[in-house]
Formats: structure tokens, sequence, C-alpha cells
């Protein structure tokens, strides 16, 4: 009796799989078939645009990074506009998806715990967690995003989404084909379409981004990093680092990284309506990816036959500790030197020889990186 209760599939919740169904299958057949016949204005392209990017970025600056992580801190116009957006992308309130992705960070990859656990699969993470009631005890449980609760701003939408997904879905396209004197092309590309796309980019934060890439910082969960989702998802694609430093406003580090959610974060925080944007120190990301590659270098190790394997490996952590001390000595003249650097009372010759330390560490940390660099590839 036990083994067939476990086998018995929770409920399907009949409202996620209608609308998933029906615009899926709207935008499938009545976009290219409307396509054909009569043909989309660039207007209505360009607004469907336009939509798309303000339902996903709300949701990636607003619902990820500002909510569930409080990586840094939005003017209350910018929190409205969030919200609005969050409708509009029909992923339930911030309220409650902020709940459930805190649950996904704290219980990662736990199958009977995790939302949308990765390691289900792709198709549940993607959209089959969403299909039938697996976690139906959790629905009115908030106490997780107890400090959510005390926004006004994201208890009004809270109450009132239902309305606002029918005001934004409906109001938008019929307003602006109205406009434009097209409102079923509107309907079905600003609408349907766009809604669609929204959906499945996202979803997919759930299910490429902890399938396939890289785990340069950590490979403690199935989070990767990976450029190509990086494109899809407004920058939420280099996951590994996401999961690895969680708190930090940004997903891509490098300035030539895809990360638009990055970039309108620190946007608004340049005209003041955003603040206390989160930064992961550089040496800790330093470290953490010099702990990766001393990991992934003893495993590929472990697995050869060498005469001589366990010497190699102490050298390799010789190796390591002489970097994490070269690393601490840079970091530290480096935090000295921007100190100083704004004492306008410290002598030139202070700051001078600061200077002269600080270049001369950061040669010895680079030429000591080369070294690491070298060592370790030959066991990659």
């Amino acid at each position: 009796m036990q083994l067939q209760s476990m086998s018995i599939k929770p409920k399907l919740i009949w409202l996620n799989v209608l609308v998933f169904s029906i615009t899926f299958v709207v935008a499938l057949i009545g976009v290219p078939l409307y396509a054909y016949l009569e043909g989309f204005e660039t207007s209505t392209i360009i607004a469907a645009i336009i939509a798309l990017c303000f339902c996903e970025l709300s949701i990636t600056a607003g619902y990820h990074r500002l909510w569930s992580h409080k990586a840094y801190q939005a003017n209350i116009v910018v929190r409205f506009i969030y919200t609005i957006g969050g409708a509009f992308a029909v992923q339930n309130s911030a309220l409650h998806w902020c709940s459930d992705h805190r649950v996904h960070h704290h219980h990662v990859d736990e199958n009977d715990i995790d939302p949308y656990s990765a390691k289900r699969g792709f198709w549940y993470s993607h959209i089959g967690w969403m299909l039938r009631e697996y976690q139906a005890h959790r629905y009115h449980d908030y106490k997780n995003v107890s400090d959510m609760q005390r926004d006004p701003v994201i208890m009004w939408q809270h109450k009132h989404y239902l309305t606002l997904v029918l005001l934004t879905n409906f109001g938008i396209p019929l307003l602006f084909g109205a406009i434009t004197g097209n409102i079923i092309g509107s309907l079905l590309l600003v609408g349907f379409l766009r809604l669609v796309v929204s959906h499945h980019l996202t979803f997919c934060i759930n299910s490429l981004a902890h399938m396939w890439g890289k785990q340069p910082y950590s490979d403690k969960n199935t989070a990767k990093d990976n450029p190509l989702v990086a494109l899809l998802t407004f920058g939420e694609g280099y996951h590994n680092f996401h999961h690895a430093f969680q708190w930090d406003y940004r997903n891509a580090i490098k300035w030539w990284q895809f990360d638009p959610t990055k970039w309108l974060i620190k946007s608004l925080s340049l005209i003041g309506l955003a603040k206390n944007l989160k930064k992961i120190p550089e040496e800790k990301i330093a470290r953490s990816i010099a702990a990766q590659q001393l990991n992934k270098t003893q495993g590929s190790l472990l697995k050869l036959t060498l005469p001589n394997k366990e010497e190699i490996i102490a050298s390799v952590h010789k190796e390591y500790e002489q970097l994490l001390k070269q690393m601490s000595e840079f970091y530290q003249a480096k935090k000295d030197w921007i100190e100083i650097t704004k004492n306008q009372l410290v002598e030139n010759v202070e700051k001078s020889q600061l200077s002269q330390q600080y270049k001369e560490l950061k040669k010895q940390l680079s030429e000591q990186q080369k070294s690491w660099q070298s060592l370790i590839h030959q066991y990659a």
C-alpha cells in the first residue's frame, strides 16, 4: 500500500495547465498564421519586445535580486513598477515567487524540498513543478518572507494579483491595439507570444542554468555558468556565480559579460532610485575560483596512474597556499592604497611608497597566478 501511494502523482493544478496550454497553442498557431495572412506592423513587434523586456527585468531585477536576495534597495516607484511587470509576466505574486525561491536556495537540489530541483529532470524543473500540487502544504506558508510582508507595495500586489494580471495581460495589448488600429495583432504578439516567451525564458533559469555550463566558483550544487543561457535570461545564466554569492547584485562580474539586469540596477543607483548595492569582495571571489581549481585538479590527479602522485598533489597544495598568501598580501595592499588616497593629509612620499608596494605585489600575484595556471593545466 505504501509503495502504491508513493507512485500516485499529485493532483493537477488545472488553472496552470490551462494557462500554459492555451497561451502556448495560440502563440504557436495563431501568431504564424496571422503573420502569413495579415502580417505584423513594425510598431507591434517593437511593442512586444519592449513588453517582454519589461516582464523579464521585473522578474530578474525585482522579484529575484531585489526581493528574494535583498541585493540592493529600490525606491518605492521602482518597486511599484516591478510589481506591475511581475503581474504582467504572470509568475505569481512577488511574495509567493520569492518564498519559493528562498526555499530553492536553502535546499537547492534536495528533491523533496527544492520546489524546482534540477535533479528531478529538465521537464520538472522547467515547468512540471507548476503543473501538479507537489508542495501544496507550502502554498500559503510565507514565514520565510516575513521581511517582504512589511512592504506595503508587495502586499498590495499580493492582494490584487489576479486583477493586475487581467488588467495588464488584456489591458495593455488591447490599449496598444486600439491606438494602432490592430487589436488582434496586438493581442497575439504583445499578449500571447510575449507571455509564452517570457515564461520559458524565465523557466530556463530553473532548468538549463542548472544543467548546462561550467562551475568556476563552486561545485556544491548543480548551478552552472553559461553565456548563452545568460543571453536568454537577461544575465541570470551566470548561475554558478549567483549560487556561490547570492547576495551580490551582479550575476556577471566581467564588463564584457551579458547582464542587463546588473546594468539596470547600476543605472537606477546612478540616478538615485536604488542604493546599497551589495558586492562580494574581490578577494573572496578570487579565493573561490582558486579553491574550485584546486578541487578539480585533485579530482583529475586521483584518476591518473602516476608513480609520484602523492608528491605532485603535495606540490599542487604548496603552490595553492603560496597563491593564497600572495592574494592576501595584494588585497590588503589594495585596501590600504584605496584608504590612503582618500586621506588628503597623507604626505605624497607615503603615498608614493604605498603605491610602489601595491604595484609590486600586483606584479607578484600576477606571476604567482601564471605559475598556478601552468601547474594545474598539466593535469586538467
